[in-house]
């Protein structure tokens, strides 16, 4: 499924202020090197987003958006979130950390109605 219209254009915009408080402590996401990161499905055209806070990368169909977050698991090579927001759909997110420049994503769920389901590949390119 190509990357939704709200989710990833909200993650660009976004990056890393509005979850700099958001899941403290998941032990992958301190391996994962802030920067310039590269984003890509299967179907779609890569994007990329500034990574300040790596759990921007739990909410991509959600960027922006206020939600319960509930962790599920926490390891040192990954973490898998469940997350709901009020009004505007849930969300189930693992992250696998491949390496500090790599990692990646599977995501599933409901934004505004409509379902999302994909695989990613985010990989580290360079400074913001």
């Amino acid at each position: 499924m190509r990357w939704g219209a709200l989710g990833l254009a909200g993650v660009i915009a976004v990056a890393a202020p509005v979850f700099a408080f958001a899941l403290p402590g998941l032990e992958a996401f301190a391996q994962l090197e802030r920067g310039k990161w590269q984003l890509r499905d299967a179907a779609g055209e890569p994007r990329s987003i500034c990574l300040g806070d790596p759990a921007v990368l739990i909410q991509l169909e959600h960027g922006g958006i206020s939600c319960e977050q509930e962790i599920l698991a926490n390891e040192k090579g990954g973490a898998t979130v469940q997350y709901t927001c009020p009004g505007r759909g849930y969300g189930h997110t693992s992250l696998r950390v491949e390496t500090p420049r790599l990692a990646r994503i599977d995501t599933q769920g409901l934004i505004d109605g409509r379902p999302f389901s994909y695989r990613a590949e985010a990989r580290k390119i360079g400074a913001c």
